[in-house]
């Protein structure tokens, strides 16, 4: 299937650089507030050496003092389409790396590329293309949302393109992504759904429940057949009802779900973001920015796939019925507005950006906290929770911005 471009019109480059900087020569930040796993330690310090976290400074490091910041584990976003006027799903290579180095940018220092539906042939030839950068690291996986979901909820996807979830279908897009899916969304009430659940399960891939029409009890099935992730949750599904309650009773309800959060102040009210920690808490959510081509890059006419989008303040909606079409969002301001707006300690804002999606993609043996022998991935705040530095694998991308 030809695919449009990633973006258009009158879209603005981000007039935000990176800081030039080179990982291997050994960092002490001192006199930070720390958010560890264990609890936040004012006056505290990280030293970095190489790409990892140590215990220890070596005598050689370079002191930085960032008294009055926060330092932070690096975001990891699951579930992103793009940036930088760069769409995953239609992009080439060097558009992809523009994307993820935007949303580097603003914090995000692991990343899953997220498709749209598309085309079966097209959606293999791009998982294709996606594993190589997965394989070079600069991708932690990939997730396919859609074409296997409902055209009752289809939101920003092309009804022509869906299909019901044949456990052959899903095993041809495992199968192209060479051992580097991460996740599907399905609607696991269409015919094929609970035993396409099953499928991915056994092959270690994320079955996630999302763009759905199902009933509570459909819910139940599929998460008692595998399924451990709510795409964002709240969006895309029936709202819940006090007689019917639907997926979003029983996805709150189960702590075998980690639910998808897109806290940009659009998708949600505040009160169903505070639902969502009160039920599941922070070890439960995972901010996402679920962040299509306009994120880091402003207004304009995109494509989402096949269909056009026009992004206006901020907010993405198809041209065509003004549908929301994903997101602008980057994740530190995610993170703002959840300890800002939404009254959430820091400590569970870091679980729900890091943390957690951390130990749901496997990776909390290296990233997601600040730990010794992780790998040196961080965001540096300051007192009002703007960014200020960013650093990846003990390479500085932004900053340290001190003054």
């Amino acid at each position: 299937m030809a695919t449009p471009p990633g973006a258009r019109g009158t879209a603005r480059p981000a007039t935000h650089h990176p800081h030039p900087a080179t990982a291997g020569h050994p960092t002490v930040l001192t006199g930070a507030t720390v958010v560890l796993p264990t609890g936040t330690v004012e006056n505290g310090q990280v030293t970095i050496d190489g790409t990892r976290i140590t215990a220890v400074a070596p005598e050689n490091a370079q002191v930085i003092d960032v008294t009055g910041h926060y330092v932070i584990p690096g975001f990891i976003d699951i579930h992103n389409h793009g940036g930088g006027g760069a769409s995953f799903t239609s992009g080439s290579v060097e558009d992809i790396l523009k994307g993820i180095h935007t949303h580097r940018l603003h914090g995000t220092t692991t990343l899953v590329a997220s498709t749209v539906t598309g085309d079966m042939d097209f959606l293999a030839q791009r998982a294709g293309l996606l594993s190589e950068l997965a394989e070079q690291g600069e991708i932690a996986g990939i997730h396919f949302e859609g074409p296997f979901i409902s055209p009752c909820r289809k939101g920003a996807h092309s009804e022509a393109l869906l299909r019901d979830p044949d456990p052959a279908e899903v095993r041809k897009l495992i199968d192209a992504a060479r051992g580097r899916a991460t996740m599907v969304t399905l609607a696991t009430e269409l015919p094929g759904g609970t035993d396409s659940v099953r499928l991915l399960a056994e092959h270690g891939v994320i079955a996630a429940i999302g763009h759905t029409d199902a009933t509570y009890e459909q819910t139940v099935e599929a998460i008692d057949a595998g399924a451990t992730v709510a795409t964002h949750l709240f969006n895309a599904m029936p709202p819940l009802g006090h007689r019917s309650p639907g997926p979003i009773a029983a996805l709150l309800e189960d702590d075998r779900i980690t639910v998808e959060l897109i806290n940009d102040g659009t998708h949600l009210h505040p009160a169903a973001l505070q639902l969502a920690f009160h039920r599941a808490g922070a070890d439960r959510v995972a901010f996402i920015t679920d962040a299509m081509d306009a994120a880091g890059f402003g207004d304009g006419r995109y494509w989402l796939g096949p269909l056009e989008v026009e992004v206006a303040d901020g907010v993405a909606r198809l041209l065509a019925d003004g549908t929301i079409a994903g997101s602008t969002l980057t994740l530190d301001r995610a993170f703002k507005r959840a300890v800002t707006v939404d009254g959430l300690s820091v400590e569970d804002a870091v679980t729900a950006l890091s943390a957690t999606p951390a130990r749901l993609l496997g990776m909390d043996d290296r990233i997601g906290s600040l730990e010794p022998g992780k790998d040196a991935d961080l965001v540096l705040l300051d007192a009002d929770y703007e960014l200020k530095g960013v650093m990846r694998r003990g390479a500085w991308v932004v900053g340290p911005q001190l003054h």
